[in-house]
């Protein structure tokens, strides 16, 4: 008998996208008022202020309607994923990368494993400074190069890579995405526990590599066969563009953390870094334009998923439930002792996170609910703001309504049962981690 295989992730969203629909009919339709917050320049909701409005269900044209919709709406990720996979793929074209790679095998010999940690801490790093997520899915290929060299799977590149980024985002005490914006609609000042969340951030990147080379020492394959002639020096002209890659990180970094970019810078600066590269790299004008078109082939069916995604919301906020699931979740946790209370907060964002998987603005729209409730509970506004990061922050490792994960792990070629599979007991004992950390929090008094 044939073992039923899991759905594509194309399916598994449209799937999610009808059940969206579905509940439009089912759940009641509300709202919570709302207001500007000086604080964030956001639109916040108001406590206390659920209440019910005229039915609003979506039919099934219309939740098609909103696949479109959903594409426009995250039009700028889209660009931005289109844009760094072309820039890579010219990257890849001048051969830079695989001589970079070359040098890093033969440099390594008998210590390859160590390409485990030292891989994810950049990429923990890019997940606690900015949060980062969609730019990984241009750098999958990349890490495939060296993870086949090492005889490594794709599942060991987006543990590295993506799985890394999102455990530093969760535990991050300076991501401003996530802990930057809750604190600002909790009313503390940013980067206060910076020094506990620092250590539980330490705790759980150890957790999570330790968990990485775990797997890859168990499923490990022999190196690829590699020509004894290859060179193991990467050369000047490759030098220029590899220096050229990491200055526009730098540069990156730089514009996030003190100009206010967005998706639309970033996705300038990749592309002027891609013509640069391949400019200099001897694809002349045309080689680098063929580059670019490859590129934006390999990342299409990424890209159309992320849209997919931002579909299901578009859908569930046409049909006015996603204030309605939050009350729902959310008015349970007022009856509970304090440390449940808590408890209950990460259960509550994470399942709120499925639904609404931008951490951003599930913060804008949590967050204001709760604070007034932890306040009413004797819980610290500090404790709040660390169970929607573990709730709606470690969440991204596995919820399949995250255009980014399902993205990467097209761009990887790994199906997400696979995925799955190898994440889901290191998700739960991050979480496990996470409630430790919010028990030593009211312990302390932070």
């Amino acid at each position: 008998m044939k073992k039923p295989r899991f759905p594509d992730p194309l399916t598994l969203l449209v799937g999610c996208l009808l059940l969206a629909a579905i509940l439009s009919y089912i759940l009641p339709a509300g709202l919570y008022d709302r207001q500007d917050d000086p604080a964030t320049g956001r639109s916040v909701v108001v406590a206390g202020t659920y209440h019910k409005v005229d039915s609003s269900p979506v039919g099934f044209f219309e939740a098609i309607v909103a696949i479109p919709l959903g594409m426009a709406d995250a039009a700028d990720v889209i660009f931005l994923v289109f844009l760094i996979g072309g820039a890579f793929t010219v990257v890849d074209e001048t051969g830079a990368l695989r001589r970079a790679v070359g040098w890093l095998v033969h440099r390594l010999q008998h210590r390859d494993l160590l390409v485990i940690p030292l891989i994810s801490l950049v990429f923990a790093t890019g997940g606690a400074l900015q949060n980062m997520q969609e730019e990984i899915i241009a750098l999958i290929p990349v890490l495939l190069i060296l993870t086949q060299r090492l005889g490594f799977s794709a599942v060991t590149a987006i543990a590295m890579s993506a799985g890394a980024a999102f455990v530093g985002s969760a535990f991050s005490p300076i991501n401003p995405f996530q802990v930057g914006i809750a604190q600002k609609l909790a009313e503390l000042p940013l980067v206060s526990g910076g020094l506990f969340r620092l250590i539980f951030l330490f705790l759980a990147l150890a957790l999570w590599i330790w968990g990485t080379i775990r797997f890859t020492k168990r499923t490990r394959r022999p190196p690829e066969a590699t020509e004894t002639d290859e060179p193991t020096t990467v050369g000047t002209r490759n030098g220029i563009v590899l220096t050229l890659v990491l200055v526009t990180f730098v540069v990156l970094v730089y514009g996030l953390l003190n100009l206010d970019w967005g998706f639309d810078e970033m996705s300038a600066l990749f592309f002027i870094m891609g013509i640069v590269a391949g400019i200099v790299g001897g694809l002349r004008i045309e080689g680098t334009a063929k580059a670019y078109v490859r590129g934006f082939r390999e990342m299409a069916y990424a890209a159309v998923l992320i849209g997919f995604a931002r579909a299901i919301f578009v859908v569930l906020d046409e049909g006015q439930i996603v204030d309605t699931i939050v009350y729902g979740l959310v008015t349970p946790i007022e009856g509970l002792p304090k440390s449940l209370s808590a408890l209950g907060m990460i259960v509550a964002h994470t399942a709120i996170h499925v639904p609404v998987p931008s951490v951003s603005g599930q913060a804008v729209l949590t967050m204001p609910v709760l604070v007034p409730v932890s306040d009413l509970l004797g819980l610290s506004r500090q404790v709040t703001v660390l169970a929607y990061q573990y709730g709606a922050g470690l969440c991204d490792i596995l919820t399949p309504t995250n255009g980014a994960l399902l993205a990467i792990l097209a761009a990887g070629g790994v199906r997400y049962e696979q995925w799955f599979k190898f994440a889901l007991p290191w998700y739960l004992a991050l979480v496990a981690l996470g409630a430790v950390s919010i028990f030593v929090a009211i312990v302390i008094g932070l």
